[in-house]
């Protein structure tokens, strides 16, 4: 969940121009004669760049415009899609294989760790952890900008239950937003649906197998409504590999495999002894 090293260098050797370019035009550190010289400039001094730069999407404009490193047209095209930053406060909520998880209202995001991964500046026994950040567009995907700050609160698991629902509902709807680049060029293509396998003959196999199953007087009460919830089951997932865009059907065919668990529930509550 990291980039290459490659790829990291060549964004700090982007960024650092950068910032270089907005301090030399706004002399916020003095006597700085080079992007050499900026880069080994401490933390503290850069982030009073950092904000400049942010501030005013103009120094993006004017750095293409002037190229005072001469960059190639590739790397100023990373810089002008950096105009579109998104800066702000954020979740993580969970480290995958592919990148981090950052979450801003209903809003989650995929970001690539730099030379490190996210993962490894921060211990899973912290998530979710709160911090401020600025997220940017890079090569197809989405990194954050090498500094974030955290703070120092602990949530509960209403909070916790709230972020994970958000991260299910992007998952589940495709909606992890994994690049920032708008370009027809530089857009990510979605990755072509990989081929469902297709349940229907099992699933019709198994409801001519359930349509037997009955209760009778001297059957145990509870074979009555278990077999109810088999048939109501088995329906429901009939409705779900056949038409899954049919919501309406999918919670009318829900509520009746509901309706057969609770005659289950109240069966095996009235039961004294077996």
């Amino acid at each position: 969940m990291k980039l290459t090293e490659q790829e990291a260098r060549k964004f700090f050797n982007l960024m650092w121009a950068l910032q270089y370019f907005v301090n030399k035009k706004l002399a916020i550190i003095p006597d700085i004669k080079s992007v050499d010289e900026y880069a080994e400039c401490n933390t503290e001094e850069k982030i009073e760049v950092r904000k400049a730069l942010y501030k005013d999407k103009k120094y993006f404009d004017m750095f293409v415009k002037e190229n005072p490193q001469n960059f190639s047209e590739e790397d100023l095209s990373v810089i002008r899609e950096w105009k579109n930053f998104i800066d702000g406060d954020f979740h993580i909520e969970r480290f995958l294989k592919k990148y981090t998880v950052f979450i801003r209202g209903d809003q989650v995001y995929g970001v690539m760790g730099l030379y490190q991964g996210v993962d490894e500046l921060i211990h899973s026994s912290h998530l979710p952890l709160y911090v401020k950040t600025v997220l940017l567009p890079y090569k197809g995907k989405i990194v954050y900008d090498g500094l974030f700050q955290s703070y120092n609160i602990y949530f509960g698991g209403g909070i916790k239950r709230e972020l994970k629902e958000s991260y299910m509902i992007a998952k589940q709807n495709n909606r992890i937003i994994e690049t920032l680049e708008y370009s027809p060029k530089t857009t990510k293509k979605k990755e072509a649906a990989k081929p469902v396998k297709n349940w229907k003959p099992e699933l019709d196999r198994l409801a001519k197998i359930a349509k037997n199953l009955r209760g009778s007087s001297d059957s145990p009460a509870i074979y009555s409504p278990a077999f109810g919830l088999i048939k109501a089951s088995i329906e429901f997932a009939r409705l779900a590999e056949s038409d899954l865009d049919d919501q309406d059907s999918l919670y009318k065919s829900l509520k009746k495999v509901e309706s057969a668990l609770k005659k289950s529930y109240k069966v095996l509550d009235r039961q004294e002894s077996w």
